[in-house]
């Protein structure tokens, strides 16, 4: 009885589709998208962009993040990092928890280099967040994200959140599908050269959240990037939001590599399919969250189309 199709692996194949792939691969894509459709119907921004959020940022800085202005560069580069880290678990980031899994699966899992794949993953998100900073401290108020245009469709605020966590999305669900082997990997070549391009590319993903984020926390560090008009100061601000976003992920990633005494690993090893299984299933449920939530859940929203909602 076949139950995967037994092909040499890389350490970092299950990120990137070189199998071995379950057998019922079609049924786990099928579960992981169900899974993330689910989590857009019942997912409740008030409750994680107020509750969680606000009170994370206002307990970490001691004062209302969203009532006091930012009195200064410093202040600025502070309130950066402590709104990313309470961003954490919000809509525009929670994507950022599917790389776990292929962080764990890949040669993360070999306590030595538990680092190293984070660096790389640093690399990719700060290349893009940095140079959007830039960005951002050159155009000023001119750019669509910082519109306050009041509308009864889509701003174009919204139009840049749709493009910019539409294409997010896409990429997820290709990566997602490739790793399962549903597709194939049309830069197979260039990956086994560079094994550590899978991990950049995520990285730059996770900095791409920023380009279309409509959190209120971000858009006050926003402002204060775009009205300064400082490079150097939009570059870090825009850096550390980043690295905020990411903390409690690189947290989780470490405490299953190293806290567990490779218990995890062994578990994944015991099975190589499951690699590749693990990996899939995450990315597809973040990617298929991220398209939904940002494209669909919003043209629903705005009542151009119906898509099932749950109020909480």
């Amino acid at each position: 009885m076949a139950v995967t199709q037994q092909v040499p692996v890389h350490p970092q194949a299950g990120f990137f589709g070189a199998g071995p792939y379950p057998a019922r691969r079609a049924a786990v894509a099928v579960l992981a998208i169900l899974a993330g459709f689910v989590l857009t119907a019942i997912w409740s921004a008030p409750f994680v962009d107020s509750v969680i959020g606000d009170s994370v940022a206002n307990g970490l800085l001691g004062y209302d993040a969203k009532a006091t202005p930012i009195s200064g560069v410093l202040a600025g580069t502070l309130f950066a990092f402590v709104s990313g880290l309470a961003g954490s678990f919000t809509a525009c980031n929670i994507a950022a928890f599917g790389a776990v899994a292929p962080l764990v699966g890949s040669e993360a899992g070999q306590k030595r280099s538990a680092l190293k794949p984070l660096g790389w993953i640093a690399a990719g998100m700060l290349t893009v967040s940095v140079g959007y900073g830039v960005v951002v401290a050159l155009v000023g108020t001119r750019m669509p994200q910082f519109s306050t245009a009041q509308t009864t469709g889509l701003s174009p605020r919204s139009i840049q959140s749709m493009i910019a966590f539409g294409v997010v999305g896409l990429v997820f669900l290709a990566m997602g599908l490739i790793a399962l082997g549903i597709v194939g990997n049309p830069f197979a070549g260039f990956t086994r050269r560079h094994p550590a391009a899978p991990l950049v590319l995520m990285g730059a993903l996770i900095g791409g959240f920023l380009i279309g984020r409509p959190y209120p926390l971000f858009r006050i560090m926003f402002r204060s990037a775009a009205e300064q008009h400082n490079v150097l100061y939009g570059a870090a601000a825009f850096a550390l939001q980043s690295v905020g976003n990411i903390v409690v992920m690189a947290v989780l990633f470490l405490v299953l590599t190293y806290a567990t005494g490779g218990r995890v690993q062994r578990w994944l090893a015991a099975k190589p399919a499951r690699i590749a299984t693990v990996t899939g299933a995450a990315l597809l449920v973040g990617g298929t969250f991220t398209l939904l939530y940002w494209d669909v859940r919003v043209l629903g929203r705005l009542g151009y189309i119906w898509f099932p909602m749950v109020s909480w």
